[in-house]
């Protein structure tokens, strides 16, 4: 039998209207992760302290209500660290496809949205469509 609601559907509706996981309280979380491993080994407070402000700030924001502001703080944090982030992409990238990416593909961007578009090497002129835009436009793969 069925009594009430379980354990994730009463979390669900805990969950609703509140802003939720983004990238910035999830890398506050990291961050007091990491914070908490230093300092196992640095026997200092200032790691204590920093990591416990990081949790609590983030999981306040995890649990706001006020989505907007949420949704700003997260989007400036998004705007200062787009450096980092595509350094780390760019090797994400090369380590997901090795060495052989430069000699195997052409890689092409969109004329209309200026997507990036992987054509194999090899195959003669071809007519590439964007995935994203629908565009077409005819390029040589020699």
């Amino acid at each position: 039998m069925n009594r009430g609601f379980g354990f994730k559907q009463k979390i669900i509706r805990f969950m609703q209207g509140r802003y939720g996981v983004d990238q910035l309280s999830s890398f506050m979380i990291w961050c007091a992760v990491m914070l908490a491993l230093i300092g196992m080994f640095v026997q200092s407070p200032i790691f204590t302290i920093l990591c416990w402000v990081l949790i609590i700030f983030g999981y306040v924001r995890i649990l706001s209500k006020n989505t907007t502001r949420r949704y700003t703080e997260n989007q400036k944090f998004l705007d200062k660290t787009f450096g980092i982030r595509n350094a780390f992409a760019k090797v994400k990238y090369r380590v997901k496809y090795g060495k052989q990416t430069p000699e195997a593909y052409y890689i092409y961007k969109c004329k209309k949205c200026g997507q990036r578009i992987r054509i194999p090497k090899g195959k003669g002129k071809i007519l590439i469509t964007c995935p994203k835009c629908k565009y077409q436009f005819k390029k040589n793969s020699k």
